[in-house]
């Protein structure tokens, strides 16, 4: 009687198992053709989408780096779930079991195939929208290698019985191919990211230009009010109003903002960089290329500040290290307050 019990009985390991098995590969599947369309897209941009110009490009990543991320954690963790699942199969499993055990890898088949159906669908309104491109090749490419690693591993899982000889070794390849992918598309990623170091230098550098920025409005704002350019950096303080003189983010080092006069009207800004101003296309996360957005070049209440559309332009061009830009006011596009009052 114990013994027929022990056969028909459902045991709760392998029941949970299956099901991490089943979360973590679909969460790979998923994150890993993400990561694949995201890399292909800043590797391969469409000028449909983009537009070429000076400026930093870190908010681009964002739908690159969770994807990735979820890929470097989900994907090992469902190696190592699948090699439990193998070897709670291997040892026997009892009538139960052997029910859940296809019911998984059926359910496994029918989720991997939503999701690549779901992606060759929004590859296919991409082509139809115009995009006749290289890396519209390889995702059809990727998302075929992806379907057919997942159908013939689980389909030989299934078959098990007429193709026991050679489960092993199809697991074993399909395996290695997997992870030599899963690798190489997290290297090419961080090649077209950049490192996590180069990220946090180009943030740094992302920040600095808005100090500047910062400093230069406030600067033509002190100009306007009094006629005259401050003396020295301090001047724009303004314990009243509330603004204070930003620091560099790297200030410890010993680097720091750096102001000076050169005549009535023109002026100097400094500062140190840690790499160089990226340049190249520039895609939107909206999918569509950002408009310029039209304003009263007099109107300066209404108009973002130091130039129109936002953004990062070649006004603010860098190398790596200490760089100054020269800025001249434009007397007819920033008139003193007193000739602007009724």
């Amino acid at each position: 009687m114990e013994t027929s019990l022990q056969k028909t009985s459902l045991t709760p390991k392998f029941f949970f198992v299956s099901l991490g098995v089943i979360v973590t590969l679909i969460t790979s599947v998923s994150s890993l053709l993400v990561v694949f369309f995201e890399t292909l897209n800043n590797k391969f941009p469409d000028a449909l989408n983009s537009i070429y110009q000076y400026g930093y490009y870190s908010n681009n990543f964002e739908s690159l780096r969770g994807p990735l991320a979820t890929l470097i954690i989900v994907f090992p963790a469902f190696l190592i779930l699948s090699y439990f699942w193998r070897k709670i199969s291997n040892n026997g499993l009892s009538h139960v079991d052997t029910i859940i055990r296809k019911w998984m890898i059926y359910l496994i088949l029918f989720l991997a195939g939503v999701v690549i159906v779901a992606d060759l669908v929004t590859l296919v309104r991409y082509f139809v929208s115009g995009e006749i491109t290289i890396r519209f090749i390889y995702k059809i490419l990727g998302t075929a290698v992806v379907t057919l690693l997942v159908g013939i591993y689980y389909y030989f899982e299934l078959k098990i019985s007429e193709f026991i000889n050679w489960r092993k070794k199809i697991g074993l390849i399909t395996g290695i191919i997997s992870i030599l992918l899963v690798v190489g598309l997290i290297v090419l990623s961080f090649m077209v990211m950049g490192s996590p170091k180069k990220q946090r230098a180009l943030r740094f550098d992302q920040r600095r230009i808005e100090d500047l920025q910062n400093i230069q409005y406030q600067i033509i704002n002190y100009w306007q009010q009094k006629e005259k350019l401050p003396t020295n950096i301090s001047d724009i303080a303004s314990p009243l109003s509330g603004y204070s003189i930003p620091f560099d983010p790297e200030f410890e080092k010993g680097n720091k903002y750096e102001y000076a006069p050169k005549d009535k009207l023109s002026f100097e800004l400094c500062a140190t960089f840690g790499e160089e101003m990226p340049k190249g296309w520039q895609r939107y996360n909206s999918g569509g290329v950002m408009p310029m957005m039209a304003y009263d070049a007099k109107d300066i209440s209404v108009a973002p500040y130091p130039y129109y559309g936002g953004g990062a332009n070649d006004s603010w061009d860098h190398k790596i290290g200490r760089t100054c830009f020269t800025r001249t006011i434009d007397v007819d596009m920033y008139p003193p307050f007193s000739k602007t009052k009724n």
